[in-house]
């Protein structure tokens, strides 16, 4: 099975965190899941600026990573992801979605409201653990 490298982003502003929607997908099972933002590591890239890269080309926004949180590996049905999540901020909160439908800024209370991509659930738990 292939394994894919992807990094996202959580970014926080306040108690908040960018939470995003995905559109249909060729998986139904990521179909309409939401997600921390983020993608693949291309050959030649840190994760970092993987990271930079790809939260600019989906939400047309500059963020500052300010620690890695934690990594995921999940087996989906189809492939294989290990996923870094960096927690980080951005000094500009207007975004624009270039490959999801929906975005939400939720508190780490409200997490458990969105339907998520399961690899991002270790994630949210994660984020949970962190506020208490």
């Amino acid at each position: 099975m292939k394994t894919i490298e992807v990094v996202c982003a959580v970014i926080q502003q306040g108690d908040a965190f960018l939470c995003v929607q995905r559109g249909k997908h060729k998986f139904d099972y990521l179909s309409y899941k939401y997600e921390f933002p983020g993608g693949k590591i291309e050959n030649g890239e840190t994760p970092q600026s993987a990271l930079i890269r790809e939260i600019k080309e989906e939400l047309d926004l500059t963020i500052e990573i300010q620690k890695e949180l934690c990594t995921v590996q999940h087996v989906y049905p189809d492939f294989e992801i290990q996923m870094t999540a960096f927690l980080c901020t951005s000094d500009n909160s207007t975004l624009k979605l270039n490959e999801h439908i929906n975005s939400v800024w939720s508190n780490s209370e409200s997490l458990n409201d969105l339907d998520w991509a399961a690899a991002d659930v270790p994630i949210v738990e994660h984020l949970k653990v962190m506020r208490d």
